[in-house]
């Protein structure tokens, strides 16, 4: 391994990168945010949005950015299609050293120190990981979209979208729900919500999540919130079925989904310890040492 003086954290997804910077000794320095760098948006654009960050994060600590003296430790979406992940490390920099995980896996290792337990990670797409004793790392969801990723900012904006669509055709009565949600697609008809839907990515699809939350007593907004709450539950029981581990949900749709979590594992969720970007930051020192 080259000789390094800087370790990297990075937590990329399909909405945006965070990236933390610290020395050799994990004493954090300053931190940067990028462009979205899930490897399905493209292996070219993110690490575009790596990049961008990571020149952030130097620029605020007051350091010259040199790739050769980093040592990277990348939690990204999309890692688990072999192709996007090959390309992905091809493209790479001159780095110090370079580890590549999910998104999922930097999640559980910032969520429980690297200790055993159970997340939910809830952002533009969702999936969940458990880690056991032995440092074995399980994963339940994250098929992604549109097919998978229950729960997410995606899946929740999928299906609002049909009410919007309802609206327009005469099948259900315009209501403060659909003008909102024809609002932020910017449509007022039935062609230019489809041009809306045929140009729509996980990202767009998300960006109408916060509009469920916002009329979440609207009964077809209830009904998607009352199903992200039962599939939260069916994630962590597919992973901790004796209910043993702690569990967190994580992401920025933690927060906002936790109360419609049923009581019984509501009773069970812990805050994160830390986030997906400095658990990545561990893996980079983890791999900086492994190459030393």
């Amino acid at each position: 391994m080259d000789k390094h003086d800087f370790l990297i954290g990075i937590d990329g997804g399909g909405t945006g990168t965070r990236v933390v910077l610290a020395d050799t000794r994990g004493v954090e320095l300053a931190q940067g945010t990028g462009g979205s760098s899930g490897l399905g948006l493209g292996v070219e654009r993110a690490w575009q949005s790596i990049e961008a960050a990571c020149a952030q994060a130097f620029e605020r600590a007051r350091i010259a950015f040199d790739w050769s003296r980093c040592a990277l430790g990348c939690g990204l979406a999309g890692v688990n299609n072999r192709d996007w992940l090959a390309a992905f490390v091809a493209q790479a920099p001159r780095v110090a050293a370079l580890a590549v995980e999910s998104d999922a896996y930097t999640t559980l290792l910032g969520a429980h120190d690297g200790a055993p337990g159970v997340i939910v990670a809830l952002g533009t797409g969702s999936i969940a990981a458990a880690l056991d004793a032995e440092g074995a790392c399980r994963i339940a969801g994250g098929y992604g979209f549109p097919s998978g990723d229950e729960a997410s900012g995606a899946w929740l904006g999928l299906r609002a979208v049909v009410h919007a669509q309802r609206s327009l055709d005469g099948r259900v009565k315009p209501d403060a729900f659909s003008q909102a949600l024809l609002a932020r697609t910017g449509a007022s008809d039935h062609d230019s919500l489809v041009v809306w839907l045929c140009a729509a990515n996980q990202t767009a699809y998300a960006s109408l999540a916060p509009l469920v939350l916002e009329h979440r007593a609207h009964p077809f907004a209830a009904g998607l919130l009352a199903q992200a709450g039962a599939d939260i539950v069916s994630l962590i029981d597919a992973l901790d079925p004796a209910a043993q581990l702690p569990v967190a949900l994580c992401g920025g749709l933690a927060e906002p989904l936790t109360p419609f979590v049923p009581p019984s594992h509501r009773a069970r969720l812990r805050a994160p310890l830390s986030d997906s970007a400095h658990g990545a930051l561990r893996l980079a020192q983890r791999e900086a040492a492994r190459a030393a």
